[in-house]
């Protein structure tokens, strides 16, 4: 009888060990997440990922967040858009998304920016996207210096430079 006890017992201490296991990983993920949200925000990257963000002042629902734009980037290097990341990030690995962060992107993304942060500080945005769902449509192509673009951009172009300068870096 007591033998049964105790194997009751060790049993009830297993299931309570494990289930505070579980707890303690969902309670990590939540944090990675949260941090993952405030790397997003700190970072500015709704300010162009997020349609009308800046413009609103921030004031852009979280479900809204992240969904790309079809308003373009135009200067020398071409006419980029800002990706939607609900989308992109559905389609890649964490290993994917640590690589793409450490290669150079067209402008306006602040590459170097993405380059000085840690893996952990990625994969938190990375969790954090993924949590978010998919959302939204694919956004507009890369389009190429000299091409023609159909939809309206931020012209980054300069002009009025003197013969011979060249735009400050």
């Amino acid at each position: 009888m007591k033998l049964n006890r105790t194997i009751a017992l060790l049993g009830l201490l297993g299931m309570t060990l494990a289930s505070s296991s579980a707890l303690a990983g969902t309670t990590a993920a939540r944090q990675e997440i949260a941090r993952g949200r405030y790397l997003v925000v700190t970072g500015s990257c709704n300010d162009c990922h997020t349609p009308n963000y800046a413009e609103q002042g921030g004031r852009i629902p979280e479900a809204e967040w992240l969904t790309g734009d079809t308003i373009g980037w135009q200067g020398p290097w071409g006419t980029t858009y800002p990706a939607n990341l609900r989308l992109l990030f559905q389609q890649m690995s964490e290993q994917d998304w640590l690589a793409r962060a450490h290669q150079p992107m067209r402008p306006p993304m602040p590459s170097p920016a993405l380059l000085g942060m840690t893996p952990s500080d990625l994969l938190a945005i990375y969790r954090y996207v993924r949590h978010l769902g998919s959302k939204g449509k694919p956004v507009p192509a890369f389009v190429p210096p000299g091409a023609a673009v159909t939809t309206p951009y931020y012209d980054f172009t300069p002009k009025n430079l003197p013969a011979g300068s060249k735009p400050a870096n």
